[in-house]
């Protein structure tokens, strides 16, 4: 039985949307959104733990979605709204306090101390969340297109956006519940 090539491309993107990688990051980010709409219930140290248990595995996942063509420039848009955004934020603001913000080196740049730069431990897991969350609600569309459009937007923001901010984040947080400990550089 002879396929016909439009049907052998369709199964090849069904193989990509579906396959393990993919189900797994889905999983892990949808774990991370639910903790991160319900941050506000819990104590700030339970909150630092948490994430920085799912960053590295957020991370991971990230690391092993293929890189696929978009099929609709159209069907990619965003959810998350800057109101849902802006609730995050405060929320987790709130919880983390004074050890919210801390210092980092702006991408691209040279390391120098003028590329330092203050950043905030709340809006790096808003940012990560809203990427994240918008990849869920795509991806839960009920087409072809909208599930490649959302794996390929999910890894093009891995590449640009939410995979830096996991590993700023996870060295934020690592530096609250290690604080004063000499890195390499001191000893």
């Amino acid at each position: 039985m002879q396929l016909n090539l439009e049907t052998m491309l369709t199964e090849n993107k069904n193989e990509i949307i579906y396959s393990k990688n993919i189900i797994e990051l889905l999983t892990v980010a949808n774990e991370y959104c639910l903790f991160t709409e319900k941050a506000e219930q819990y104590q700030k140290e339970d909150i630092i733990y948490y994430y920085l248990k799912i960053c590295p595995l957020l991370y991971l996942k990230g690391i092993l979605l293929p890189s696929v063509e978009e099929c609709d420039f159209e069907i990619t848009e965003r959810y998350v709204t800057e109101e849902i955004w802006e609730h995050i934020f405060i929320s987790l603001n709130k919880k983390i306090g004074q050890e919210d913000n801390f210092l980092s080196f702006n991408n691209n740049e040279d390391v120098s101390e003028k590329n330092i730069i203050k950043q905030s431990i709340s809006e790096q897991i808003a940012d990560i969340y809203q990427d994240l969350k918008d990849f869920i609600i795509l991806y839960q569309k009920n087409t072809q297109a909208a599930k490649i459009n959302a794996v390929a937007e999910c890894y093009r923001l891995f590449a640009t956006h939410w995979g830096n901010k996991i590993i700023k984040l996870q060295m934020a947080l690592h530096n609250i519940i290690f604080p004063g400990v000499p890195n390499e550089t001191e000893i």
